[in-house]
């Protein structure tokens, strides 16, 4: 037996009000469970406008520990609410150590992996190296992928790009 699974994705414009983004992020995934959609894809680093642009310490402030993420607390109680599946990217904090990461919320509610890009782009309009700390991931294709992503080749394969922990 087969099933349809359907998805949506998610482009907003956010402000630095971070209460009104998720009320607006939120609002936007009842839309799209309310129009069938399983799995709904907010876009990455969704919480604030997209402020890896400048290099200004002050947007360290957004990151969040996993464990103490509103951004995910709330998100994974409304993936229960609405039985959908929501992958949240998030500017998490682990210790001293900073990542763009992502968690993938269950239809129930359940938070089921982290995972940490691995590929961090650096380059005009691109500040995020001052920001993530890069992850290198040998798991799939051994020590020639790392080699090359020190340095600097992405063209290996975007199963790279994200690492789980």
């Amino acid at each position: 037996m087969s099933r349809v699974v359907k998805f949506a994705a998610m482009q907003l414009t956010k402000t630095w009000d971070l209460d009104a983004n998720l009320e607006k992020i939120k609002g936007a995934i009842r839309e799209a469970a309310a129009n069938g959609a399983n799995v709904i894809l907010p876009q990455e680093l969704m919480a604030a406008p997209y402020f890896c642009k400048k290099q200004e310490a002050k947007y360290f402030e957004l990151a969040e520990e996993t464990e103490n993420s509103r951004l995910i607390k709330e998100l994974s109680a409304l993936a229960k609410e609405l039985n959908v599946v929501i992958p949240v990217s998030y500017f998490e904090k682990a210790g001293n150590t900073f990542f763009n990461s992502l968690v993938m919320i269950d239809a129930d509610g359940t938070v089921l992996e982290n995972y940490r890009k691995s590929h961090i782009p650096d380059g005009p309009g691109y500040s995020e190296k001052y920001y993530f700390s890069l992850v290198i991931q040998d798991l799939k294709y051994g020590r020639p992928s790392s080699a090359l992503s020190v340095r600097g080749f992405v063209g290996i394969n975007g199963s790279l790009n994200w690492h789980v922990v």
